[in-house]
């Protein structure tokens, strides 16, 4: 027996979609290319400060050379234009591209440079705006930092972070599209220099070969650290020296100090011991200085210019001296010596220092032929150049 299908059975297997095209069906929507959702994944990671008309050479470099190096540069540069016909395929892959592009570069901008690009419709469109907006900035912040190289001084700064602030400013000028001769960046480092540096900076301009920035940077660190010895040394000796100074003023206040305690009910004060006179004087008073010859080592009675009437000291003594007070009268005469006989002869019988009166018969012959008598004799110290004492010496009365 045969049953014939139901009604019921044939509408509700017609109702069901065919299985060729649930199974084969695929969307014909375009799809974001797996390199560009790479891009805008990894965009911050990559680009991690916001664009800012500071920034904008270092941002431009950066996103430019991160998009080209995955083929997507055309986009930002023109080459890549939309196809003609705004209904194909083709037009649609491209607009979701650039519009990808778009927010990409969106993502990266600041909300003061925002609303430059807000009304942008490409990629490209973006790209030139923030050129015309930033470019002429960036001309003008080289000029800046060109003149900011050309002043920057070390002052308190060490090697270290004086050649740290020059890389910067030769970092920020090389992304702005300018280059700086390496020589160019040496004169520089050494104009900054403080004046400690002035043989080093004298070494390397005359050095015949021209200096690399990496062994300058090597020179530089060592020469930093002998200064900084040199100074220390210098330091500690003048510590030591004022030290010195204090203990020694100290000293002699205290010395001072007790000199006067020591004397203060008296009417006269010792000098004090730093006077050169008075150090002089106890230095020499063991001493005995002749008062004749102002001469130390002998008293006036053992002088050998005692006796010599035209002598005159040639030195100045500062110590004390013996005043003579005597009435006026007749000058001493000199003695009449004879080197060749035993008895000298002197008109002053004071310059005896033994006389008695003579009582022969002998008498003195003058040159005229007259005599004259002799008063009295005995023994006198002569006028040499030692104390030679004469046995017989004799004086005649003066006139």
């Amino acid at each position: 027996m045969i049953s014939e299908p139901h009604m019921g059975d044939q509408d509700s297997s017609s109702s069901l979609p065919p299985s060729s095209t649930a199974i084969t069906g695929v969307s014909t929507e375009p799809q974001i290319p797996a390199t560009l959702k790479f891009i805008i994944s990894n965009l911050k990671n990559i680009i991690p400060h916001h664009l800012t008309p500071e920034n904008y050479p270092i941002w431009r470099m950066q996103l430019f050379q991160h998009l080209s190096a995955n083929g997507y540069a055309d986009h930002l540069t023109g080459k890549s234009t939309p196809p003609s016909d705004l209904d194909s395929p083709e037009y649609a892959r491209w607009s979701l591209v650039d519009n990808n592009l778009i927010s990409a570069l969106f993502s990266t901008i600041s909300p003061a440079i925002l609303p430059y690009v807000i009304h942008s419709t490409t990629a490209q469109d973006v790209w030139n705006t923030l050129e015309r907006r930033l470019q002429s900035q960036s001309r003008s912040r080289v000029i800046q930092l060109k003149n900011e190289l050309h002043n920057i001084q070390m002052n308190n700064l060490t090697v270290q972070q004086y050649l740290s602030q020059i890389k910067n400013l030769v970092d920020n000028i090389a992304a702005s599209g300018a280059t700086i001769d390496s020589e160019d960046i040496v004169l520089y480092i050494l104009k900054g220099l403080p004046p400690a540096y002035n043989s080093f900076k004298t070494y390397i301009r005359a050095s015949p070969l021209p200096a690399d920035l990496d062994n300058l940077y090597s020179l530089l660190c060592s020469e930093e650290i002998h200064i900084n010895q040199d100074q220390h040394t210098k330091q500690a000796r003048s510590s030591s020296a004022s030290a010195l100074y204090a203990n020694s003023q100290s000293s002699n206040q205290n010395r001072y100090q007790k000199k006067f305690i020591k004397n203060k009910n008296s009417t006269y004060r010792q000098p004090d011991s730093q006077d050169p006179a008075n150090s002089a004087s106890n230095t020499s008073s063991s001493r005995p200085v002749c008062q004749i010859c102002s001469k130390a080592g002998h008293i006036a009675i053992n002088c050998w210019h005692r006796l010599n009437l035209k002598y005159a000291p040639t030195t100045t003594s500062n110590g004390p001296r013996a005043l003579l007070a005597q009435p006026n009268g007749p000058s001493m005469q000199p003695w009449i010596l004879d080197f060749g006989a035993t008895t000298h002869l002197t008109s002053d019988s004071k310059n005896l220092l033994n006389s008695f009166p003579y009582n022969g018969q002998d008498s003195i012959t003058v040159a005229n032929g007259s005599s004259i008598p002799i008063h009295s004799s005995g023994q006198g110290l002569l006028p040499l150049s030692d104390n030679h004492r004469q046995s017989s010496t004799a004086s005649w009365p003066s006139p």
